[in-house]
């Protein structure tokens, strides 16, 4: 049975996902690097905590640039699956369900965030802890985001990894694009491992954030611009697969 593959659609959809695309970097980055990145100091709760209550309206930002991220990541869970599905239907499924379970698992964690607001909110519920237990407390739930960040990566790597394959064979993307997110993918995954699994991470932080961001913002940023600027045109017929 043939499937008629409507160009205009496509490119609309196309469209959408480099618009979407376009606000998860720009509301990760500012989220992740602007915002995060100033105001907590590791290894030091009490000034951290100082940088929260002085900037308390960015930490919220922060927040609510997260949550858009992650709206948009649903929606890109989709459209990716439209744009993909004649390649194969079972991996263009598979690649949506990772980057769902990712953003699950993103929204959940985005409770730690919300738990060092409530810490540093003065209710009187709070009195009973002294302010070192509450600035240690503070650390404990931005430290645990931080690693529900890395648990959520080793799903999104895996999209990655799946998604660059079925854009590398689809013919109506460039393959380097799939090459790219393949590259990109082996990043995360190695990364977010070798945090798990090396008791010294901190030593070589910096080579596994060079071997991460610059090939991740590449390789996420040309399919951004790719689905702005050309939009994809599949086939009119395909015969989906099995």
């Amino acid at each position: 049975m043939e499937m008629m593959v409507n160009i205009k659609s496509y490119g609309k959809i196309s469209r959408i996902a480099g618009i979407g695309y376009l606000i998860i970097i720009i509301a990760g980055i500012f989220a992740e690097f602007f915002v995060r990145s100033s105001l907590i100091v590791p290894e030091d709760a009490a000034a951290t905590v100082r940088n929260i209550l002085a900037s308390n309206q960015l930490f919220r930002i922060g927040i609510a640039s997260d949550l858009l991220m992650l709206i948009c990541d649903v929606v890109l869970a989709l459209a990716f699956y439209i744009l993909l599905l004649p390649v194969n239907k079972s991996l263009a499924l598979l690649a949506a369900f990772f980057r769902l379970v990712h953003s699950a698992i993103y929204g959940v964690n985005l409770l730690n965030l919300f738990f060092v607001l409530k810490l540093l909110s003065g209710v009187e519920y709070l009195k009973v802890f002294t302010a070192d237990q509450i600035n240690a407390q503070v650390m404990v739930f931005l430290n645990a985001h931080s690693e529900g960040y890395l648990i959520g990566l080793i799903f999104f790597g895996v999209h990655c990894l799946i998604l660059g394959y079925l854009i590398f064979k689809s013919g109506y993307f460039p393959k380097i694009l799939g090459i790219l997110l393949i590259f990109a993918s082996f990043g995360y995954l190695t990364d977010s491992y070798a945090n798990f699994l090396l008791a010294d991470y901190e030593k070589f932080q910096h080579i596994f954030l060079m071997v991460v961001f610059i090939p991740a913002f590449i390789a996420e940023l040309s399919l951004c611009l790719w689905l702005l600027i050309k939009g994809v045109n599949p086939p009119v017929k395909q015969q989906p697969p099995g």
